[in-house]
């Protein structure tokens, strides 16, 4: 089997579960319609890891698909690496800006997108 190794993988392969489970409450100001309900179709605006996990207790294995638009690794967005992973290499990464001269903004890309990853196969 092939395998994908990048800078900091060791430090994400298990970060989803240390992120705590977030109650999901919907806001009838944001909503299209007056009935607001969990049980419909639903857009959620936020933080992709903490949406999946809200997801979780409600939804796991009921999801047929989940679209998340990713700003990250264009060059052109000015994303920052926010995953408050516990490792001295992560925690340098925080708060800085990921450009197209950044050469770990790959690693970058594939630390922020394991934990996603591994949420929507949970």
């Amino acid at each position: 089997m092939a395998t994908l190794n990048f800078k900091g993988k060791t430090f994400v392969q298990n970060h989803h579960l240390s992120v705590k489970y977030h109650q999901l409450v919907p806001k009838k100001d944001k909503s299209l319609t007056d009935k607001v309900s969990l049980n419909d179709n639903l857009i959620i605006h936020g933080d992709n890891l903490i949406a999946l996990k809200a997801l979780l207790p409600t939804y796991a294995g009921k999801i047929k698909c989940i679209y998340i638009d990713p700003p990250y690794n264009t060059g052109n967005e000015k994303w920052i690496y926010n995953d408050n992973v516990n490792s001295p290499m992560m925690q340098e990464w925080l708060g800085k800006i990921v450009d197209k001269e950044d050469f770990t903004r790959h690693d970058k890309w594939l630390c922020m997108m394991m934990p996603r990853l591994n949420l929507t196969v949970a």
